[in-house]
């Protein structure tokens, strides 16, 4: 089964043309099946960018999904066109009362900021500690996982001069766990950060496990004990092209930006990057629907 959007959200067309197999409302309403209730929190500013990027990492299920935009507030993005935030998002304080079988926070460009000093702070604090009651799972990303980390643990992250950004060679920790069921040894995940927190600290919080990590990157997916929260300090969502639209973002802004590590051919910005990451990004999405969300979510969610 597909993930279910809206008939009119231009990721519809996007995916289809990838092949990728979306329904449409129309088409879903006339299966008579429970479907997931998934909602995404999406952060970014450009948000149709991420849409299409997280719905393609959630198309490789056999699960049905019912999925949610939603924004914190009506004038958060200035990258995004009203008449399509109108269109395709909610407010969180219009579902805030409702309850879900997964969440998606996506990351956000704050990664320089202390967590007081962003706007929304106090906000994104009723949504952490809403989907703590209200989801049966939450995956966290990048900042928001730095974010989650920092509110639920009292684990703040470090600020790097530089930006950490390229792509990595990451380590599987556990074979056993469900949510890396099927991941190679080693794998590549595109990382695109400033803050960072030591290994160490995850030990050293016995309510927390890292399942993947990286030399140089850290850190990239744990997960709590009781499975209701995953943070991913990486992008496995992303586009071949996304370090370099990011990277070329930062040169034209007068950004003394380094080239992103491992990602060009020859390290070299004039050659075009490949995707090497998505097989790895599309398992982590699947296992979390599955495992995560799926086995253990309640049949009616006001039961939770």
């Amino acid at each position: 089964m597909p993930i279910k959007i809206p008939d009119q959200l231009p990721a519809l067309a996007v995916l289809a043309n990838e092949n990728i197999f979306v329904m449409s409302e129309h088409r879903a309403v006339n299966q008579d099946i429970r479907p997931m209730q998934v909602a995404i929190l999406n952060l970014m500013p450009n948000k149709i960018e991420a849409e299409i990027q997280i719905l393609r990492m959630l198309s490789n299920t056999p699960l049905q999904i019912n999925i949610e935009f939603v924004r914190l507030n009506l004038n958060e993005s200035k990258n995004t066109p009203k008449a399509h935030l109108d269109a395709f998002y909610c407010l969180f304080d219009d579902i805030k009362h409702k309850h879900y079988d997964g969440l998606i926070v996506t990351g956000a460009p704050l990664g320089q900021l202390d967590y007081e000093q962003v706007r929304y702070w106090e906000k994104i604090k009723q949504v952490f500690d809403w989907a703590n009651t209200n989801v049966t799972s939450t995956m966290y990303s990048c900042w928001a996982a730095h974010a989650a980390l920092y509110h639920f643990y009292d684990i703040n992250r470090n600020l790097r001069q530089e930006k950490l950004s390229g792509v990595y060679h990451h380590h599987t920790r556990d074979y056993m766990e469900p949510l890396t069921r099927g991941f190679d040894e080693t794998f590549k995940v595109p990382h695109s950060r400033y803050g960072e927190v030591p290994l160490n600290v995850y030990h050293n919080q016995p309510e927390l496990t890292v399942l993947a990590d990286s030399p140089q990157a850290g850190a990239y997916l744990i997960k709590t004990n009781d499975k209701k929260h995953v943070f991913v300090t990486g992008h496995p969502e992303y586009d071949a092209s996304t370090l370099q639209d990011e990277y070329e973002r930062d040169i034209n802004a007068g950004v003394d930006s380094q080239v992103p590590i491992d990602y060009f051919p020859g390290n070299d910005p004039q050659q075009t990057p490949t995707n090497s990451w998505r097989s790895h990004g599309c398992l982590l999405f699947s296992n979390w629907l599955n495992y995560y969300v799926y086995q253990i979510t309640p049949y009616q969610l006001e039961q939770e």
